[in-house]
């Protein structure tokens, strides 16, 4: 497949989880107030780890990093996030379905010559 259109697919991928993060970080205390209204448990503290979990999550896509692994676990939370959060909005719940999808796909491709995981596998053998 075009390395291209890898890396494109991984930028479009981690854009969401970056702004989200960065969102849910720097309005930490708005979100944990939605998130009592659902009644997670210790609601600031799950809004730090959420965001920090988004942006982190959504910057090691962006470069290539760990792919396969950070895929398999954003797959995961687009699943629970849709089922827990968005079960009521049908549209949002495909959204998370759909991205679901793409994260194992990118799992399961890898993140392409244009990352940092090849890199790391280059100089691994040099």
């Amino acid at each position: 497949m075009n390395q291209s259109v890898i890396l494109a697919g991984r930028v479009l991928l981690s854009a969401i989880f970056i702004v989200s993060g960065f969102g849910k970080l720097t309005g930490a205390e708005g979100f944990a107030g939605f998130l009592s209204s659902l009644n997670f448990p210790a609601p600031l503290a799950m809004a730090y780890l959420v965001g920090a979990f988004e942006l982190v999550a959504g910057l090691a896509v962006l470069v290539g990093f760990q792919t396969r692994i950070v895929g398999i676990a954003l797959a995961l939370f687009c699943v629970a996030t849709g089922i827990l959060v968005h079960a009521g909005d049908q549209t949002v719940l495909l959204k998370n379905i759909a991205m679901a999808g793409g994260f194992l796909v990118l799992a399961g491709s890898g993140a392409g010559s244009i990352a940092i995981d090849k890199s790391r596998r280059e100089s691994r053998y040099a």
